[in-house]
């Protein structure tokens, strides 16, 4: 049974979120943690409230996750843990994953701003912080199945097997196909793709339904989204590229960018 952790703050992306995955896990068999973090408010400590306060605020806290875990796991038919942490919302995540060898995570993904796209939010620094598979749920995103996967990436630096094995596995769990998609400014930039790595792609997802499609334009955000527009896939994937402490600065990474733009789920796969 693969254990798939759901990061909730009661907010309504993180609720749509919280349905999708338990839509997804009664399908599949999967197994919820659901999770929250409440960190103790300095001003709380300065006001000097007494034990028996701190203790009642807890135990709300623990009613309000244990309510919400009930009426996932009653309304759509599948196991959810409730799971309380107070502390560092990082630390307390890394904690529950290696706790219940978490298979992925899901969190709420809340639409595009400029802001978003400049500096991320909670969804997507985790993306970029963890080592774990993360599905970004936007508010808009219902649960229909998963029959077709569009898989953005960038074929000339090669796509690594541990992000293959995990394309496979959705597409055997969910009996769907896939769509390798790959855009370069020029074509000669795209007739540049080796060889091995095509056959590399082929030979991790023998077995299941997929095809290449290569595209030539200037604007990859733009290729994808237009892509998503015209074949209306149920799932975005694509594994996110370290960079450099320099280039983390200046650069705007793709996957956090199409997080905030997106209308359906993206996955992020890490290596």
């Amino acid at each position: 049974m693969k254990n798939i952790i759901v990061a909730t703050d009661y907010s309504a992306e993180a609720e749509n979120a919280a349905r999708y995955a338990a839509s997804a896990a009664s399908e599949q068999g999967y197994q919820l943690i659901l999770f929250n973090v409440r960190d103790i408010s300095i001003h709380a400590l300065n006001a000097g409230l007494s034990t028996r306060a701190f203790d009642d605020a807890l135990e709300n806290y623990h009613k309000n996750i244990r309510d919400a875990a009930h009426e996932l796991s009653t309304t759509y038919n599948v196991s959810v843990i409730p799971y309380l942490a107070t502390g560092n919302f990082y630390d307390e995540l890394v904690t529950c994953i290696n706790k219940y060898a978490a298979d992925g995570l899901v969190m709420g993904m809340a639409g595009k701003s400029f802001e978003q796209d400049m500096l991320g939010n909670t969804t997507t620094s985790a993306i970029h912080r963890l080592q774990i598979p993360i599905l970004a749920v936007p508010l808009a995103a219902k649960f229909r199945g998963i029959k077709k996967v569009l898989f953005a990436c960038d074929l000339k630096r090669g796509v690594h097997d541990k992000v293959l094995e995990n394309i496979r596995s959705v597409a055997e769990d969910f009996g769907a196909g896939v769509e390798v998609f790959y855009v370069d400014s020029t074509v000669a930039a795209l007739q540049e793709v080796n060889e091995p790595a095509t056959a590399n792609i082929g030979e991790a997802l023998s077995g299941t339904s997929y095809y290449y499609k290569n595209i030539q334009s200037q604007k990859i955000i733009r290729a994808i989204q237009d892509e998503i527009e015209a074949t209306q896939p149920d799932l975005l994937i694509m594994a996110p590229y370290k960079y450099g402490f320099w280039d983390s600065i200046v650069h705007r990474s793709k996957t956090r960018m199409m997080a905030s733009r997106s209308n359906i789920p993206l996955l992020s796969l890490p290596y």
